[in-house]
């Protein structure tokens, strides 16, 4: 591995795990209320946890116990400043719209709208207003695999090719033993977002699935690297088992069941919504208009489920009741217990005296500085998306945010904020320099020319027809270099669907310029001729060496 090659990736795992660290309360979290306070103020409703208790006649489990009580009266005031918070959010980063609601003791209790739904136009963000959720996906994804567990139609532990056999990793051993837990605690041994540069190119879900098998592994179970494409192939496989696609089993058990009549796993269903966001990217200082809409159905069972705060309350109301919906029992509570309790260590503790972060499967979980458990997920495109929500089961209560702008933690911090006023009722950690800055570290530009100057006299290229030609590489496929009126343009992907103009730099070394879901503005990748190889620096990563080779 070269050395630039390993600082991007170093670079980019240390951003992911700062966020994660924020993001699953090794460093933040926390909200609360739902026990009896110091003063005798006590919540509107008893975990379930505590309904087991009182109904054994059990004492109450030592290992539920909080360092903190709750002030009096505490999620109520921690609401009644939030639009404070929030205003004060939209005036700082200026994002288009934001949506916020608040469920405790059974009901909502918080739920407004804020700014636009789309700049230069005057559609408000209201309740219903739709948002892409990114990857809170995954949280309700693993509602959905907890409802098939509950009834018995998979098990956590199910191999992945129990119920699609032509899936495959490098290791036929992991092949074979790598289950559906495995895939949503992100512990199969894939490289971190495998997959996802082959979704930029237009590969479809199967054909990126059907190339995992084609990148190396790091050890199995006892890595944990943040994967959208693990969680899919687990995601296919379980509703393979249950007889139909991912996106109707998610709306038959869950969507269905919570009445979230404005939720979907189809990104047609989202553009077809007259109340919708459009996605927003920051240009020269500005919030603009995304050239295209964020498509994430290659992924939908990590990314794909786009929701109002409306819906997602109904779906936080069933996670806090431990499962149960309008008197019904949608999913287990062990099941659920299961899904939102710690199975690997994501974020190691950084000293003795720091906490680590955990993921359960598919939700973030930890606890907080106030010794309460809590679990939640954060979800960010590039391309104009930026949500969370956060679980406190011991405070019955839970806090989601959804805003149409890429990226900068508004959504995680304005939770962080929350959080700290329910807890100790004053904001005590500064959130939204801590999630901008981690955010910021993953939204710089890549590549070793960036901020250089090409070279005053560089050395000429060779003939154009020269570098013309069919390339190969196992993981990405055929790249193809045509010379088009005088011009080399590089095109890959299926059917050479994805499409990019070579400059000269200096000798044979061309470059080109991108901006994708996983390239952020600035980005430019060299590209090298070698006699009959090609190297291109954007692919040169831990899922392959960049490398394609003429046939």
């Amino acid at each position: 591995m070269s050395s630039m090659r390993s600082r991007q990736i170093t670079s980019r795992r240390a951003a992911l795990v700062a966020v994660s660290l924020l993001a699953t309360g090794a460093l933040v979290v926390g909200c609360d209320s739902g026990t009896e306070t110091s003063s005798g103020a006590t919540s509107s409703a008893a975990t379930p946890a505590e309904e087991s208790a009182q109904k054994s006649g059990q004492p109450d489990n030592p290992n539920e116990d909080v360092a903190t009580a709750l002030p009096d009266n505490a999620v109520e005031n921690a609401v009644g400043k939030l639009d404070g918070l929030v205003d004060s959010m939209m005036n700082d980063t200026k994002i288009p719209g934001m949506a916020v609601a608040v469920v405790h003791g059974g009901k909502t209790v918080y739920a407004k709208g804020f700014g636009v739904a789309e700049v230069g136009t005057d559609r408000k963000v209201d309740t219903d207003t739709v948002f892409p959720l990114a990857s809170m996906s995954k949280s309700i994804g693993s509602t959905v695999l907890a409802k098939l567990v509950t009834d018995n139609v998979i098990a956590w532990d199910t191999p992945v090719t129990a119920n699609l056999p032509q899936f495959a990793l490098a290791d036929p051993w992991v092949t074979q033993h790598v289950t559906i837990a495995d895939m949503y605690t992100h512990r199969s041994g894939l490289p971190g977002h495998a997959g996802d540069k082959l979704e930029d190119m237009g590969y479809s879900r199967e054909q990126v699935l059907a190339r995992l098998r084609y990148m190396p592994l790091e050890p199995y179970r006892i890595t944990y690297n943040y994967t959208n494409f693990g969680i899919t192939a687990a995601a296919e496989s379980a509703a393979r088992k249950a007889g139909t696609d991912w996106e109707t089993l998610s709306q038959n058990v869950i969507y269905g069941p919570l009445g979230m009549t404005s939720t979907s796993s189809r990104f047609g269903d989202f553009e077809t919504r007259t109340d919708r966001v459009v996605g927003h990217v920051k240009v020269d200082g500005a919030w603009v208009k995304t050239p295209a809409q964020r498509d994430p159905d290659a992924q939908a069972p990590a990314g794909g489920v786009s929701s109002s705060v409306n819906d997602v309350t109904h779906w936080l109301t069933m996670v806090l009741a431990g499962g149960k919906y309008n008197g019904t029992q949608i999913v287990g509570t062990d099941e659920l217990t299961e899904a939102t309790t710690p199975q690997i260590i994501s974020s190691p503790a950084s000293s003795p005296d720091a906490r680590a972060g955990f993921y359960g499967y598919g939700f973030n979980t930890s606890v907080t500085a106030a010794g309460r458990t809590t679990f939640s997920h954060a979800g960010a495109f590039s391309m104009g998306a930026g949500t969370n929500f956060l679980v406190m089961p011991s405070a019955d209560v839970a806090i989601v945010v959804l805003t149409n702008a890429s990226p900068v933690g508004a959504a995680d911090a304005l939770c962080g904020e929350f959080a700290d006023l329910v807890q100790f009722s004053e904001v005590r950690h500064d959130w939204r320099t801590l999630y901008g800055n981690a955010y910021a570290a993953m939204a710089k530009p890549s590549g070793s020319l960036v901020g250089e100057q090409p070279p005053a006299n560089p050395a000429p290229a060779q003939p154009l027809s020269a570098y013309e030609g069919t390339y190969q590489n196992q993981l990405y496929g055929a790249a193809t270099v045509s010379d088009d009126d005088g011009k080399l343009v590089l095109a890959m992907g299926p059917n050479g669907v994805t499409k990019h103009e070579l400059t000269h730099w200096d000798g044979n070394t061309f470059t080109f310029t991108m901006r994708n879901e996983n390239a952020e503005e600035g980005t430019i990748s060299k590209v090298t001729f070698t006699g009959p190889r090609m190297t291109i620096e954007y692919y040169a990563d831990d899922e392959s060496d960049g490398v394609f080779t003429k046939s």
